[in-house]
């Protein structure tokens, strides 16, 4: 494939949800020579996380369903066609400086959706269930797909054209990885990149209660299930 020029759009999207300690930081240190505009879905957020994101250089789009999926769609009907997307957290642990290093596989025309591989993480970043689950979740994608990957975190890079074949549905937790197994499917070149990963700021409305981490949990494994077997859309 081509190398896509610079002048491609490029959008970044930041889900967040009680986010105001963290989400300035995060769009303002986005290189808006790579980012041509960065959006913020407001997933319904109790505090000051908007105020701060649009005060930022964000546009805040509000989406008051929760769940990270429909955040991330909301996000992505608001970019609109073509152009190249960028997901990535709000809450301080994605490093923005790494846009980078996401974006230039997409760019240099070498792969279809490229993830950021949290292997450079600070200590507490990932919690031991955290990291016990992606290892089960991944061996279960390598044996179901064929696919090995070391990691599947939320940082990642796409075309929107690309996503837009993917049929993307997942409300909440199993966004990010029904993206992964339907990129699979779709024998869609996925290339990993080594991002660095700090401990979130605030507390963790998923890892950090048994709750989310149970639901995010239970959504990976059915998700990457589902798409295993039968056509897609």
């Amino acid at each position: 494939m081509l190398a896509i020029p610079e002048s491609m759009r490029v959008t970044a999207i930041i889900p967040a949800l009680d986010e105001e300690g963290a989400i300035g930081a995060t769009v303002a240190g986005l290189d808006r020579t790579l980012i041509h505009e960065v959006i913020v879905v407001d997933n319904g957020s109790r505090d000051r996380t908007a105020d701060c994101a649009a005060a930022a250089g964000a546009r805040v789009v509000l989406e008051p369903r929760r769940g990270y999926g429909s955040a991330c769609l909301t996000g992505v009907r608001a970019a609109g066609p073509g152009g190249i997307l960028v997901f990535l957290d709000g809450d301080g642990s994605d490093a923005p400086e790494d846009v980078a290093r996401v974006l230039n596989p997409i760019r240099q025309g070498v792969a279809d959706l490229v993830l950021g591989s949290r292997l450079d993480y600070e200590a507490g970043a990932l919690s031991t269930h955290q990291r016990w689950g992606n290892r089960v979740v991944l061996a279960l994608v390598r044996l179901l797909y064929g696919l090995r990957l070391a990691d599947f975190g939320s940082f990642r890079a796409i075309r929107a054209e690309t996503l837009a074949r993917l049929g993307m549905a997942h409300p909440t937790f199993g966004w990010p990885i029904e993206m992964v197994v339907k990129a699979a499917r779709h024998h869609l070149r996925i290339v990993e990149v080594p991002v660095k990963y700090r401990r979130r700021i605030g507390r963790s409305k998923v890892a950090g209660t048994l709750r989310g981490s149970v639901l995010s949990g239970y959504h990976f494994f059915v998700t990457v299930l589902r798409y295993a077997w039968g056509p897609l859309r």
